[in-house]
């Protein structure tokens, strides 16, 4: 059987449509990992730690609230109705020697099968802010692949505003996967991103073998952000006012057939 902790390498790619267009391609990694299975990765990788220092590390205070991943996911899949979810899977980037940022995490809540019954996307800004939208998966929806939507409500880039309405696509966690984001607003289509990457078993050689090609990740994220904003100032994109809000909130999603929106 597959082991449900695994190593992502691919690129994360952005396209702006309007009102210039920009687009960005970078060479990054993912992890995936089995939210109860953070403690055995620990005592089985020398190059990744679990809420301690080391080349590679996770952090509860990262994530979430700040306290246990696996208590607040419990509790989201408790307030979101969510049945039959026997464990959460996480797709994030690592702290790299010991920093780090993830614009979006990804939280798969899976039934016995491994098949996503709810899925969590956790965003954060440059702010130090975060919004969590919690998605329910059509369990009736004719292909694999998932198709969902939800409301904007969270300012993340300094040129966008919080109007708009996202929808994502989510390919099945396999050799390869997809994660897929666009962004609309009622004049139309305004950016879309997504990641690509291609699956390898999480172990110290593979983990040495990605920071080898991507360098410090965390760093490398956090000053493409930077640079990419200055180039878009200097095509012309101007501040939009960032409204004051909690640091951190969360947004659910009604499941299919169920009336209303976060």
């Amino acid at each position: 059987m597959m082991s449900a902790s695994a190593l992502y390498n691919g690129v994360v790619v952005h396209k702006r449509v309007r009102p210039v267009e920009h687009a960005l391609r970078y060479h990054v990694f993912s992890l995936l990992v089995d939210c109860d299975d953070l403690p055995n990765l620990d005592r089985r990788l020398r190059l990744f730690s679990y809420n301690r220092f080391n080349v590679c590390s996770l952090h509860d205070s990262d994530h979430g609230d700040g306290t246990s991943i696996q208590d607040y996911l419990r509790h989201i899949a408790t307030q979101s109705g969510g049945r039959g979810i026997e464990r959460f899977l996480m797709l994030c980037y690592p702290r790299v020697l010991g920093y780090g940022f993830n614009p979006v995490t990804v939280y798969f809540g899976v039934n016995a099968d491994r098949s996503p019954v709810l899925i969590v996307y956790e965003v954060n800004n440059t702010f130090g802010e975060r919004q969590t939208y919690v998605v329910p998966v059509d369990q009736s929806a004719p292909t694999e692949t998932v198709h969902q939507s939800c409301g904007k409500t969270f300012f993340v880039s300094p040129f966008n505003s919080v109007d708009g309405r996202y929808s994502f696509h989510v390919t099945p966690l396999g050799d390869e996967i997809t994660i897929g984001i666009a962004l609309h607003t009622d004049e139309g289509p305004l950016l879309k991103a997504f990641f690509r990457g291609a699956r390898e078993d999480l172990t110290d050689t593979t983990l040495a073998a990605a920071l080898a090609r991507t360098g410090w990740l965390s760093v490398k994220v956090i000053a493409a952000i930077h640079y990419e904003a200055l180039k878009l100032w200097f095509k012309g994109l101007r501040f939009v006012r960032r409204p004051h809000r909690s640091r951190s909130a969360v947004a659910s999603v009604p499941a299919p057939g169920k009336h209303g929106d976060p």
